[in-house]
């Protein structure tokens, strides 16, 4: 039959749309066409299959190939559809059975060799693919992402003559079954010895102490301090303190991970992300976009942390781009023809200097800046982006006692206990952590006692609250209380998160 019908999928934003691959062979001169909306990967997948067929042994016709991807308005990217662009010519041909094709799905970029590579965005494609009902065909190296759904039934190829083996009934390819689970273990993974451990801090108790507060109930945290005090060093130990990853969370998690460029390393599974852009990035990059939208780094950090240093240094306009996406969680990139949403769910965690020279406040007193240089470095980060921050720390010089004194300080998994105690209060008693929370959750969940509401009062009058802060400092005084295992919330839970707004108390 010149006709042969096969299915693959799309990439769009972070959903895998159905893409229906047919290949017409026709008498006349020779010609390769591709229609649907091909981007220039595809395209040039005719010199690619070409070749690929023809290293094969197999016989690459000499007639008018047509090559239909649809729907046709969906535009179509990468070389992933080279697989079955070069099975619908083989079926069409009669070189490979095709009463079997209808049952997968194929996705794969071929060497000129006929050899299989890499794919980008392989588990949200199998994951469509499950829904559907059919197999997913694709590269080995794709094979043990892939198998992370649960529901797949995922076969791996290394070249295009073992996969037609396969249709041939020769060497039938093996269902690739809990390959990723052997290789990325269980829930042991996510131990906090995996991370650096907060043991190797030194000093720094306040620190320390709201990081576990911003762990308990995924708050927002910033750090003010001076060089050499340690907040890059308390930020890349913030994951190791999270709570576990549940199978879901890593599953999201993973998915962004699949969409970007570098792909998701498998022995990453039910890791918490860890973003560490420098200040020189760009909005598109923080964010996400380009013509064919791709998550940027707040999406990356998924379920993980997003760490940025030397906040002032980034230009204005790319940290404003953080305000919606802290609130809602969602990031919507639109453009011209395309449309893409990806969740942003991730915890901030940024650091500063006090002042431009960043000596501010150190005993040594070498901070030379005038109050108005102060103030246009710290303006150069907006009130509003301020405002969504919850916990807002300084973290001063280590005294010298502590500095010459090993490292003695208590270990992550210690912490962790407490932090996951905490959080399965949230969880049992709201559904979510904390700092999710909705203003009809606060009035619900985030009830002061009298003398704690007296105090929250002071507090607005004296340090001039916005009604947002308000509800955070609820947010995180409920938090302190979880990790006290306090149902209620009392005076010294609102007086300690009250303390957490630095920047409103200067």
């Amino acid at each position: 039959m010149p006709l042969a019908i096969l299915y693959s999928r799309a990439i769009s934003g972070m959903e895998a749309p159905l893409v229906t691959v047919e290949v017409h062979i026709a008498n006349g001169l020779p010609s390769f066409t591709i229609v649907g909306l091909p981007e220039t990967e595809v395209k040039e997948s005719k010199d690619r299959v070409r070749a690929a067929l023809q290293n094969a042994q197999f016989e690459f016709p000499a007639r008018r190939i047509t090559v239909n991807l649809a729907p046709a308005d969906l535009p179509k990217e990468s070389g992933r559809f080279d697989l079955p662009i070069a099975l619908g010519i083989l079926a069409a041909t009669g070189q490979v059975p095709s009463d079997k094709l209808d049952q997968y799905e194929w996705a794969g970029e071929l060497a000129l060799t006929g050899e299989l590579r890499a794919i980008r965005g392989a588990l949200a494609m199998t994951y469509g693919a499950s829904r559907s009902g059919r197999s997913f065909v694709l590269p080995l190296q794709n094979a043990a992402e892939a198998a992370l759904v649960r529901e797949a039934s995922v076969y791996a190829a290394t070249s295009l003559l073992q996969i037609c083996a396969h249709l041939a009934g020769r060497e039938p390819l093996q269902l690739y079954v809990n390959h990723a689970k052997a290789t990325v273990g269980d829930d042991s993974d996510a131990s906090p010895s995996l991370y650096p451990g907060m043991e190797e801090v030194k000093g720094q108790a306040h620190a320390k102490r709201a990081l576990e507060i911003a762990a308990a109930g995924g708050h927002s945290i910033l750090m003010v301090g001076p060089p050499g005090t340690g907040k890059s060093m308390l930020a890349s130990r913030l994951p190791g303190i999270l709570p576990s990853m549940t199978e879901d969370e890593a599953l999201e998690s993973a998915a962004m991970q699949s969409l970007s460029s570098g792909g998701f390393n498998v022995a990453n599974w039910k890791r918490r992300p860890y973003r560490s852009p420098h200040h020189t990035a760009s909005g598109v990059a923080l964010v996400g976009g380009g013509s064919n939208p791709r998550p940027g780094e707040i999406s990356l950090a998924m379920n993980g942390v997003l760490f940025l240093d030397e906040l002032p240094e980034f230009e204005r306009k790319v940290l404003e781009v953080l305000r919606e996406p802290l609130e809602s969680g969602r990031i919507t990139i639109s453009r011209a023809a395309r449309q893409a949403d990806f969740p942003a769910r991730f915890q901030l965690v940024a650091a500063m200097n006090p002042c431009l020279c960043g000596y501010l406040g150190h005993h040594s007193g070498r901070c030379r800046c005038t109050p108005d240089q102060v103030a246009r470095y710290r303006g150069k980060i907006s009130g509003p982006l301020l405002d969504r921050i919850d916990v807002q720390i300084e973290v001063p010089a280590v005294p010298e006692e502590d500095l010459m004194r090993q490292a003695q300080g208590e270990p992550s998994s210690s912490i962790r206990q407490r932090v996951e105690a905490a959080y399965q209060r949230q969880l049992e008693r709201q559904g979510k952590a904390n700092a999710r929370l909705a203003v009809k959750d606060i009035d619900k969940y985030c009830i002061p006692d009298t003398l704690g509401e007296n105090l929250l009062k002071q507090a607005i009058s004296r340090l001039n609250f916005s009604a947002r802060a308000y509800h955070r400092v609820l947010k995180v005084a409920r938090t302190i209380a979880d990790l006290a295992a306090s149902n209620g919330i009392t005076s010294t839970h609102i007086a300690e998160a009250v303390q957490y707004r630095k920047l409103d108390r200067n």
